[in-house]
């Protein structure tokens, strides 16, 4: 009845068997998600009913689910508000009408498609009592749904309560309502280009948008691996926050580079393609496949050296003149391209990984050079993670120093330097073409 301002896949197959077998593929998703707590990426990639799938049904399954993780809370408070009575229902059931919800009031589908394929789920996984019910709880949402939509507060409801009020501690009311507004609307394809020659044929090819930040956008979505440069290793998807972190190094042509915590490898890939040679590190021998995989496509297995390392205790032969360390984080900054992590994260996970941010930026600076550069980041929103971070580091270590960060760093992209020199960058900053994850980078070196 009202389409997410998405790029949905209006087109998808309606045909009664691949219909059923999509929607159950996304109820087993769901389930996997929000019941047993699993990353939807990791899901994806191990759900043989998701990959049994063709193209079109995969997209409009990604779409379902990702739009049901991205506005859990409205679409639960609709069901709540149609609901004759408050029903006690399994999860089984309850993601069902979720299903159904997010189809009618999200996404371009038929009324009857959606309540009539919920209620055959029903009767497909036993829930033959429970028909009837589901069938008037989605009749109730397709007549009374848009004017209760109307009426909801999209930003309280699809945020959890602790994250935004986290948010709002550290960057007041309206900072922290825009922040949650921007989350409601999917990340477009940022792509980083292998080589500068071909940067011209691929921003026309993909009719992308060049940000200043170097990367390019591309105007519309779809199957990566389908497009022109992939397979030859041209370009790689990389998120323009992403970008910018391997850019503060100045001209590493020649020197070594190391990435703490390189998985899955966007950041070394980008470091071997201005002239690096990169040592790249992570405690987890299977995400360093992916590096591997990465580096291979793109041709810069040479360039890159790989190793598993707990990164808070690594020691190399020698003093390191650059250093790069994307910190583990909770993600809380790319919940536009990573809805899931909404509903995984807690507030004492950002608590155990700034302990361990702070043991592995211990652990850099005491390898650093002196005179050498640390880049530091993550991929978090929460202060803790970010600029409390490195002001309690530089309180403890007398040694450190901010190297502040410029514009003339970022071709004049300015919007998200604060006033000490470090970057902040929140999902709603550059929203007028797309918006950007959310990112902290402060750049730092050793004086003694």
């Amino acid at each position: 009845m009202s389409a997410d301002n998405s790029n949905q896949d209006n087109d998808h197959s309606d045909d009664e068997t691949d219909g059923l077998a999509s929607r159950d593929v996304a109820i087993g998703l769901l389930s996997f998600v929000l019941d047993k707590q699993q990353a939807l990426d990791h899901v994806l990639e191990a759900h043989e009913g998701f990959h049994a799938l063709d193209t079109k049904n995969k997209a409009f399954v990604r779409m379902m689910v990702s739009t049901i993780l991205r506005r859990l809370g409205q679409i639960d408070d609709l069901i709540a508000q149609v609901e004759d009575r408050q029903t006690t229902k399994t999860p089984f059931l309850q993601n069902i009408l979720r299903l159904g919800v997010v189809q009618i009031m999200f996404m371009a589908v038929a009324d009857h498609a959606a309540v009539d394929t919920a209620v055959r789920l029903c009767e497909v996984h036993g829930h033959t009592r429970q028909k009837g019910f589901v069938n008037a709880v989605l009749r109730n949402i397709t007549r009374s749904g848009p004017a209760l939509l109307a009426k909801q507060d999209e930003v309280r409801l699809n945020t959890p309560e602790w994250l935004l009020k986290t948010w709002i501690d550290d960057y007041g009311f309206g900072v922290a309502a825009e922040i949650a507004r921007a989350n409601l609307n999917p990340a477009p394809l940022d792509i980083t280009i292998k080589n500068e020659k071909d940067r011209n044929h691929y921003a026309s090819l993909f009719k992308a948008t060049e940000l200043l930040t170097g990367t390019l956008r591309k105007s519309t979505g779809g199957r990566v691996q389908e497009f022109e440069g992939f397979d030859e290793g041209a370009w790689w998807v990389q998120d323009a926050s992403a970008a910018i972190p391997a850019q503060l190094f100045g001209d590493i042509n020649g020197q070594v580079v190391v990435d703490l915590c390189a998985a899955p490898g966007g950041k070394s890939v980008q470091l071997a393609s201005r002239g690096a040679d990169v040592v790249a590190l992570d405690r987890s021998a299977k995400r360093l496949k992916r590096v591997e995989e990465n580096a291979a496509r793109l041709g810069f297995s040479e360039k890159i050296e790989i190793h598993v390392a707990d990164a808070s205790a690594w020691k190399p032969p020698g003093k390191l003149q650059y250093i790069l360390l994307d910190a583990p984080c909770s993600a809380t900054g790319t919940v536009r391209r990573h809805p899931d992590v909404m509903h995984l994260k807690r507030e004492q996970d950002v608590m155990r990984l700034a302990d361990t941010q702070a043991r592995i930026l211990a652990n850099a600076f005491e390898i650093l050079a002196v005179g050498g550069v640390l880049v530091f980041c993550t991929c978090s929103l929460q202060k803790d993670e970010g600029e409390r971070r490195i002001e309690a580091f530089l309180s403890a270590e007398p040694n450190a120093q901010r190297l502040p960060i410029t514009r003339e760093d970022l071709n004049g992209y300015d919007e998200s330097i604060n006033d000490d020199g470090d970057i902040r960058i929140l999902p709603h900053h550059q929203s007028a073409i797309g918006g950007m994850d959310g990112f902290f980078i402060s750049r730092l070196t050793k004086v003694a």
